[in-house]
Order: C-alpha cells, then structure tokens, then sequence
C-alpha cells in the first residue's frame, strides 16, 4: 500500500463564505495530516530552536540533511509540501540536533552532508573538482584544491566546481572589461598577431605588444577583484561562541574548515579548506560582530 502523504482532515472548518458574506479561511494546519507511515513521536518531540534535522530511510539512511532557528516549523513545512512527496514517501524517521544558533546550524549542516552525502540534498553535495583562478606573472590559471591550500594561498580569485566553470567565469570577465584572449589563456596566439578581440576593437592590444603584460595584469585583478577568496585570517583554530534557549556551545573552525563543538585547543592537526564553510562564514567572520575565542 503507498504511502499517505499530507491529506485533508475533513472533520475541522474549511474555508467557506459565512452568513454574513465574509469569507472564513480555515487554519492550513487544521487541513493537514502527518504522514501516517513516519512515527507521530519523532514529530512531536522536535524543538523550536536553532538545529539540523535528518529525514532517514528504512535503513537509518540519512536521505535529507537541513538547518532552521526553528527545527520544528520547519519540518512541518516539509511535511506540507507536495513537491518534496517522493523524499516524505521514503523518510521512516525523523532526527534532530540544537546547535547554539543559527551558524552553528549552517556549520553542521554543512559538515554532516559532507560526510553522508544525503541523495535529496543536491546543492551542498561534495564538490571533489573544486578549482579557483591563480594570477600568476601576470595571467591567470586555474587551480585546484587537492593541489594547494586555497585558505593559506593569496591572490585566488572565485571558487567554481569545475574546470568548465572557472573558463566560463573567465571568458565573462575577459569580454566585459576587454581583456585579451591571448593573454588570458582563452585563445592560443602568435607573437605580434591580434587576438579575435582585437580584431573586432574588444582587446587594447595585449597581445600584440600596444598594452604591456603588466598593465593587462592589473586590470584582469581589478575585474576579478570581487571574487577575491580571502585568507583565513587567524594563525590557527577559533571558536566562535553561540548560546540559545539555554544551550551554548563553541563552535571551532581552521582555515575556514569546521571542526565541530568542544574545548579550543591551540592545535588540531591539518584542516583543508572547505568552500560550504568558507561561503557560510567569509562575511561575519570578516565584518565582526561575532563572539571569537582565541586559544
């Protein structure tokens, strides 16, 4: 038999016009139902606070990872959902975890898909190609995390899953501030011989000697001057500290790479750099405002 999934109570006010000829809206939650085949006990015990939660198949096999300042609201919201039926009808239960706010929540998050690589959790999956673009005497090249350490490496620019993307990224770039082809790498050339952007007045001569290396150099780093990764900018491990609805906790991060809760300690071996990590936490790191223990 399939599984129910979120049906119509019938035995609580719909929305309907009244004597009067105001029309009555019935509450969404009083139209709902959980689905029958998940215990009703692992729904009713979820917490209004910061956490993750995972939705698990018949094995305890995590299928679906997610955060929220409020785990239970937004189970619920799942459990409404009509688009997610396939990902309800295999779930069997439902487990939770509080974190001390809401970055503790991304943090996890981010840590536990990582490491499960849950099949309904596309977007935060593992990007094993992840590659940036170097500037090196001048031009650009694409670099590759397994190769180097993107956290303790200046003058990267981007961070793109694949090869493909980073050419693509730098394609754009090159076009919309009249870089040459030749000399970014997108287009073999000959000494002294114009590039197709020059030839149709989109280069101002890189490649064939008008503008010096340099100064094409310098304005390649200022057109991808928004994209700058950032080093991390401690000499090693930090906690940053988070409390909520009475639970507080240190969460300890390297190199822009997290190492989950506990006691600071001046060094825990080798972190690599994590971009889910880095994209969560570059801007509050980097504006302030966050409560940082040093070791």
């Amino acid at each position: 038999m399939p599984a129910r999934i979120a049906t119509p109570y019938h035995g609580v006010m719909r929305t309907h016009v009244n004597s009067v000829g105001l029309l009555i809206r019935a509450d969404p939650a009083l139209l709902f139902t959980y689905p029958a085949h998940i215990p009703r006990d692992c729904i009713d015990v979820l917490p209004q606070q910061p956490g993750i939660y995972i939705f698990r198949d018949e094995a305890a096999t995590p299928i679906y990872i997610g955060k929220s300042v409020n785990i239970r609201h937004r189970v619920l919201s799942h459990l409404r959902t009509p688009e997610e039926a396939q990902m309800l009808a295999r779930t069997r239960h439902i487990d939770f975890e509080r974190t001390g706010g809401e970055l503790g929540a991304l943090l996890r998050e981010a840590m536990l898909i990582r490491e499960h690589q849950p099949v309904f959790n596309v977007k935060l999956r593992q990007q094993r190609d992840m590659c940036s673009i170097a500037l090196r005497e001048h031009r650009p090249e694409i670099v590759f995390a397994k190769e180097i350490d993107f956290g303790r490496t200046d003058g990267l620019f981007g961070l793109f899953g694949t090869k493909k993307a980073a050419q693509e990224t730098l394609k754009n770039v090159a076009q919309s501030a009249s870089l040459c082809s030749v000399l970014t790498g997108l287009e073999k050339g000959s000494p002294g011989r114009p590039c197709f952007a020059r030839q149709i007045a989109r280069c101002r001569g890189g490649c064939t000697g008008e503008e010096s290396v340099a100064d094409h150099g310098a304005r390649l780093a200022a057109a991808l001057g928004h994209m700058q990764v950032r080093r991390w900018p401690y000499e090693g491990p930090i906690a940053i500290v988070e409390e909520s609805g009475g639970l507080r906790q240190k969460q300890l991060v390297d190199n822009w790479c997290y190492l989950g809760t506990g006691k600071l300690k001046k060094k825990r071996g080798a972190a690599r750099f994590d971009a889910a990590v880095y994209h969560i936490l570059q801007r509050p790191l980097l504006e302030g405002g966050l409560a940082i223990e040093l070791p």
